[in-house]
């Protein structure tokens, strides 16, 4: 090449290179004033730094009203701290009685502290307000500082506290515990020195966020969680805690469409913002994703609806009920232990006849039961549900060929799932046979700006339509011939079921304790709900109509009218 050529080359090299020089910078700018423009302001006030250097921040988690608009459930407020250094006190009687006019202080511990000549730094107060730090600042006190901070906070305190979960310290780091603080602490979480963090990192993280669905930069999580719906649940849900006594109750409502969770509430439940108060951790858990049950009797309409989508019986199929069954030397009875003489399958759901699904379940055979049960519904399997520690469905006796395991299971005995699993095979009954995947967040604000809709697996359960049809309008007959309740005009499909508790480490069952269950979904037709309540232990009811029956319908009002839905009937 000549040496105007090289020259030219070599140009040509400096522009490129000066080119991509300014569009970095440019980028850099942008993060600088733009995405951290307000931890930079923070940290140019001398009094909002503390010594560390370090300002604990979080992503927001917010619940969507029913116009989408959203609400926050867990955000950071800031305020100050107020410190001292004991070796710059003056007058230590005099310091105090300036300070405690304008925020209350435990007299022996700061006379405690400022005893500690030694020590360059002893916090005082901590969560002051605005007015209070600047009525501080202007007594001008020696040895006095006040710090900026910032803290988690829940705007609703108890609402939806298992579902959301808390931020406490492990090791020396502030991370999320229990629920989704914990679930996507990945995505709330702010590194506290994320003003120096590689600025190419930084860049890579938000081409990662867009490349693979539902990982995502930080940023906030926006849930399906409907604030009011929530308030609505919990209220019910304590109710029947109060009244009945019971060790546990839970409630869930879930759109069975997408599988969006609209509501979920437990009792007892805790304050999020005074979690350390409550004396047993077991309370932060979430029982409805992380507790296994036998489910009796709600069991009942997934067995049939199976049977008829395989041709084994139909709701006209009739049987003669003795009151009992004997399988293997082993005496099935009815709840009640009566006989009905002849009747119809659909009697069976009516009346909640143990040994109508022992006969169901023998006409199915044990090869299609275990196929529906645990590749169609899939109740041994957990959900996906974006909550940590999600238990695992307990179906090993399904595995095996033992006639009595399988009677049993078409009851619900002796298999057990969590709340969430069934509320998904319930879903499937109503939405038209397809498994969704239960969730509650439903996108991720990024920090860096624009917002990631979270996708979520389904899965056919290849129940006919017709089968669906057919074990709605079942369902709907349970409630308006067997129970003799529900709304008049709304139609409700719907079943209970009590089942007795197993002792722990499998030494049969406790005589008196029951888990009391009720679940349907509505309007029938084309429903827009699926309601499910629960109840651990209650004390004074024998069956979950008893317990469940009031909350479970005024429940369904409060949707029917919240919402404005079309009556159907």
């Amino acid at each position: 090449m000549s040496d105007a050529s090289i020259q030219q080359v070599r140009i040509r090299w400096i522009v490129v290179m000066v080119v991509v020089a300014a569009f970095l910078v440019i980028l850099r700018l942008f993060s600088l004033q733009l995405l951290h423009s307000s931890d930079y302001r923070e940290r140019a006030e001398h009094q909002y730094v503390t010594p560390n250097g370090q300002i604990f921040d979080r992503g927001n988690i917010y619940f969507t009203s029913k116009d989408t608009t959203t609400v926050a459930a867990a955000t950071v407020s800031s305020g100050f701290k107020v410190t001292i250094m004991p070796s710059q006190i003056e007058d230590a009687a005099e310091t105090y009685a300036a300070l405690s006019r304008i925020i209350p202080l435990d007299k022996d511990v700061f006379f405690a502290k400022v005893a500690k000549k030694a020590d360059p730094y002893e916090e005082i107060a901590e969560r002051i307000d605005d007015t209070s730090a600047s009525a501080i600042t202007a007594l001008r006190l020696s040895g006095v500082t006040l710090y900026r901070e910032k803290w988690r906070f829940y705007p609703g305190g108890p609402l939806a506290s298992q579902a959301i979960g808390f931020v406490s310290y492990k090791d020396d780091d502030l991370v999320g515990n229990y629920g989704l603080e914990e679930y996507y602490n990945d995505v709330l979480s702010r590194n506290a020195n994320n003003l120096y963090v590689n600025f190419f990192a930084e860049i890579f993280a938000n081409m990662q966020s867009t490349i693979f669905k539902n990982r995502a930069a930080t940023g906030d999580i926006v849930t399906s969680i409907e604030p009011a719906v929530q308030s609505e649940l919990e209220h019910q849900v304590s109710v029947i805690e109060e009244k009945w006594s019971s060790e546990q109750v839970g409630g869930i409502v879930l759109d069975p469409a997408t599988g969006e969770i609209i509501a979920m509430a437990h009792a007892p439940s805790f304050d999020l913002n005074e979690y350390g108060s409550v004396k047993d951790a077991s309370r932060y858990a979430n029982p409805s994703t992380q507790n296994v049950y036998e489910m009796g009797s709600i069991i009942k309409p997934l067995v049939m609806a199976a049977a008829i989508d395989a041709g084994a019986v139909t709701p006209a199929t009739t049987y003669y009920d003795g009151g009992s069954v004997t399988i293997n030397n082993k005496l099935i009875n009815n709840f009640d232990k009566r006989g009905r003489g002849k009747v119809t399958m659909q009697d069976v759901l009516n009346q909640s006849l143990n040994t109508g699904m022992v006969f169901v379940q023998q006409h199915l055979g044990k090869d299609a039961f275990r196929d529906y049960m645990l590749e169609r519904y899939k109740i041994g399997e957990r959900t996906g549900i974006d909550a940590p520690g999600e238990g695992k469905g307990l179906v090993s006796s399904l595995k095996g060929t033992n006639d009595v395991n399988f009677a049993t299971a078409a009851f619900g005995q002796g298999i057990a799932t969590t709340p969430i699993s069934i509320v998904r095979s319930f879903a499937a009954l109503a939405n038209g046979g397809t498994l969704v995947t239960p969730h509650l967040a439903t996108a991720i604000q990024k920090e860096s700006g624009g917002i990631t809709p979270l996708e979520y697996k389904t899965a056919p359960t290849g129940l006919k339509p017709e089968t669906i049809s057919t074990i709605k309008n079942m369902l709907v007959k349970v409630v308006d011939d067997g129970y003799h309740r529900g709304l008049e005009h709304y139609s409700v499909a719907a079943k209970t079921g009590t089942a007795q508790i197993a002792r722990p480490g499998g030494g049969g069952y406790y005589e008196d304790r029951n888990l009391h269950s009720l679940i349907g979904f509505f309007p029938a037709e084309h429903p827009r709900f699926v309601v499910y309540l629960y109840n651990v232990y209650p004390k004074g009811a024998n069956y979950a109509i008893a317990t469940l029956g009031d909350p479970f319908f005024n429940m369904v009002q409060f949707l029917a009218n919240y919402y404005e839905i079309s009556p159907d009937r």
